[in-house]
């Protein structure tokens, strides 16, 4: 019988890399702040290597202060391409997003912006243009969740100000940006399982990321002919700081649970997925939607 060879580089378990509920992390209030996260969110800081993938690309990722956006951004600049990002209020963490690309030897803008506003996201993309002279990848990240015990608890502004955040938003980056986009390039838009699988405690949000699915597949026919591709990603559950300022503390205890790996995704376990989508290997992708869920079941 031959010997057993031992493997000197053993891979780590997924059920067990990173941290499982139950979480302790404090309540905040909304957008929510990287800094106060606890656990801390994993963003591939120290383990994220790139590979050249996006040499001397452009990209423009919105919500990249923290969670998927800063993951993105990170794995971006990694691959080698300047990366613009948006957010809303978290300065500090804009900053920290800022000096991680620097690191990379990459150059990066950031924008404080309010994306209900047509004019301010078009703003932004004639910014990116000016600034970095062109733009190659575009990222609809950014969004806006709050939870609900009801329906009938849901005000209406909250309904469209989710609308007006999610979806409009997306509308108004994906019009200004296929003006000025080569051909190759790729806009991903972060849609969720939300869209597929959705809960009423959060049906403003559920709503708003089927639509942003829909609008996904639509502007693939006709991107397509300009040669730009575009997908989205539909994460499920995921570690970062909308969770604690969104959800009562009973469910940030308990988030994550319900995958096959019994936690929620650090955001760096996202980033590879959209560093695919944005590069030419995936140059016979698009009109998809991925999905990264960690197997999610109900509950």
């Amino acid at each position: 019988m031959s010997p057993q060879v031992q493997n000197p580089n053993p891979l780590p378990d997924p059920r067990y890399q990173y941290p499982q509920p139950e979480f302790s992390s404090p309540s905040q209030a909304p957008p929510g702040s990287d800094q106060a996260l606890h656990p801390p969110a994993d963003h591939g800081e120290t383990s994220y290597r790139g590979s050249g993938r996006l040499n001397g690309r452009v990209a423009l990722v919105t919500g990249g202060d923290s969670g998927i956006g800063r993951a993105v951004a990170i794995a971006y600049a990694r691959e080698g391409a300047d990366v613009a990002f948006t957010y809303l209020s978290e300065s500090e963490d804009a900053q920290e997003t800022e000096a991680l690309i620097r690191q990379a030897g990459r150059k990066t803008i950031s924008y404080q912006m309010d994306q209900t506003c047509r004019i301010a996201c078009e703003a932004v993309i004639n910014k990116v243009l000016e600034g970095f002279g062109g733009l190659d990848i575009l990222v609809n990240n950014a969004a806006y969740q709050r939870t609900y015990a009801e329906l009938s608890d849901i005000p209406d502004e909250e309904i469209a100000l989710a609308l007006r955040t999610n979806v409009e938003a997306c509308f108004y980056f994906c019009r200004a940006a296929m003006e000025h986009m080569p051909q190759g390039g790729a806009i991903i838009n972060t849609t969720s399982i939300q869209a597929y699988s959705p809960s009423i405690h959060l049906a403003p949000y559920a709503a708003s990321k089927a639509a942003i699915a829909n609008l996904t597949l639509a502007l693939a026919e006709e991107a397509i002919n300009k040669g730009i591709r575009v997908n989205g990603v539909a994460p499920g559950p995921v570690w970062t700081p909308l969770i604690p300022s969104t959800m009562p503390n009973s469910k940030v205890k308990h988030f994550g649970e319900n995958t096959l790996l019994e936690r929620p995704a650090q955001p760096a376990e996202l980033a590879p997925v959209y560093v695919l989508l944005a590069s030419a290997e995936a140059s016979y992708i698009t009109g998809e939607i991925f999905a990264v869920t960690g197997g999610r079941r109900q509950l």
